[in-house]
């Protein structure tokens, strides 16, 4: 059994190494075809040093990102080639593919980067950090209450562009001798100034559901997924009803690390694509595009797990219903909006469409969510959140102008630099 094991294992790593291979030469080919970066021009660098799994951290900020660079030059440092082929592809941002820490080094040595920001806590972040005389950032990839957003990593980084007054108290509950004052700076979710997509289907009379697991997670603390537990029940009634369309939007890391979570979320895609068979009018939605927007303003109810989809939801100000997790080890912090949120509970999803009425008609309910996202984001009016973002930036500029006021100009970095043996892309 152990021999079958291991020839899996080293097939799989030699599959991973021979799309790498094929993806570090599709993007060195697309580059070579693009004129070179300027010299001296960037000033906000976005590092992200994942791979295409991860690309939707990246996917919301592109519009923001666009936006900033109106005013900054902003450059995406991209350390692993499929999640560059997806930046140079999508994100309409500057892309310089830096694999190694040797490229890493030789790119930046050409620009005045000043903002160096982050979407997640890879943790090849850190090699980025030894750069100092610019800002490190952390921005994330979401608003929630999940325990990521109160790892003690955050001092890690020299500033923390946070949603609002939620997010603020969360950080003091948690983290020790972390001076929230002056290193987190509260700006809304500038994302939602730019939700976007096109509408796949035409409006009627139906219910619209938007059904937006997060997936299984890698320790039992973020056993939040609920594909394999709520999910097929609620997906299947749904589908049974000529009364409700269903909007599935599945996190795109469904199954990579059980196998039966991955095939409860193919069966519902096979369900769906059966009810769409039967009645071609149903028009059920299986989305996995990069566009996050129009879902969240189509859809009359959102079933989402505890993820970021909560708070994106939130800030649409319409009803939700949140997966209650089914493993009592998940971690649930319920000193926010999750202590009074409506619960969907395994033993309930049967009945999902009566839930979905109840909460559509609870004005109460609604009127008590507006004020659970003033607290989560502060002011929601279009445009005041990308006004905070940007005047996030110009606090970091100025900052770094006083800085080197007294020190000078910025030194290039060495040339003899270790790669630490952490590089295997190029």
């Amino acid at each position: 059994m152990g021999v079958v094991s291991d020839g899996k294992k080293a097939y799989r790593l030699l599959r991973k190494a021979l799309t790498s291979r094929s993806a570090v030469q599709r993007v060195r080919r697309t580059l070579k075809q693009r004129p070179p970066h300027p010299r001296d021009h960037y000033r906000i660098a976005v590092y992200f040093a994942d791979g295409d799994v991860n690309i939707y951290q990246m996917r919301q900020w592109y519009r923001p990102l666009r936006e900033l660079a109106k005013r900054w030059p902003v450059v995406v440092l991209s350390r692993n080639a499929t999640g560059a082929e997806k930046l140079i592809a999508e994100s309409g941002l500057p892309v310089a593919f830096v694999p190694t820490v040797h490229n890493l080094e030789k790119f930046i040595a050409t620009q005045d980067l000043r903002v160096v920001l982050y979407v997640n806590q890879n943790t090849r972040n850190f090699q980025m950090f030894r750069y100092g005389r610019r800002w490190h950032v952390f921005i994330n990839h979401g608003e929630s209450d999940k325990m990521y957003m109160t790892t003690n990593q955050y001092k890690a980084y020299d500033y923390a562009l946070i949603a609002g007054q939620a997010a603020r108290e969360r950080l003091q509950r948690t983290l020790w001798d972390y001076d929230l004052d002056r290193r987190a700076i509260e700006i809304g979710r500038p994302q939602a100034d730019h939700y976007s997509g096109t509408l796949p289907f035409t409006p009627d009379q139906r219910t619209v559901v938007l059904y937006a697991p997060t997936w299984e997670g890698d320790r039992p603390s973020a056993h939040y997924g609920s594909i394999a537990t709520h999910g097929e029940t609620l997906v299947r009634a749904l589908l049974a009803s000529p009364r409700h369309r269903v909007i599935y939007r599945p996190h795109p890391r469904s199954g990579v690390i059980s196998a039966e979570y991955g095939a409860a979320h193919r069966r519902i895609l096979a369900a769906m694509a059966a009810a769409n068979a039967a009645d071609p009018t149903a028009h059920h939605v299986h989305d996995d595009g990069a566009e996050l927007g129009w879902q969240l303003a189509v859809a009359d109810v959102a079933v989402v797990d505890i993820s970021a989809m909560v708070y994106d939801r939130l800030a649409a100000g319409k009803p939700l219903l949140i997966t209650r997790p089914v493993d009592a080890r998940a971690s649930i912090d319920e000193a926010g909006y999750l202590s009074a949120c409506e619960w969907l509970r395994v033993e309930d999803a049967g009945d999902i469409i009566a839930h979905v009425e109840r909460v559509s008609a609870d004005e109460e309910a609604v009127e008590r969510l507006q004020a659970w996202v003033r607290h989560y984001f502060g002011d929601t009016t279009p445009g005041a959140a990308t006004e905070r973002f940007h005047g996030a930036i110009e606090l970091l500029m100025q900052r770094w102008d006083q800085w080197h006021a007294h020190d000078g100009a910025v030194p290039e970095p060495d040339d003899e630099v270790s790669d630490d043996g952490a590089d295997d892309e190029d």
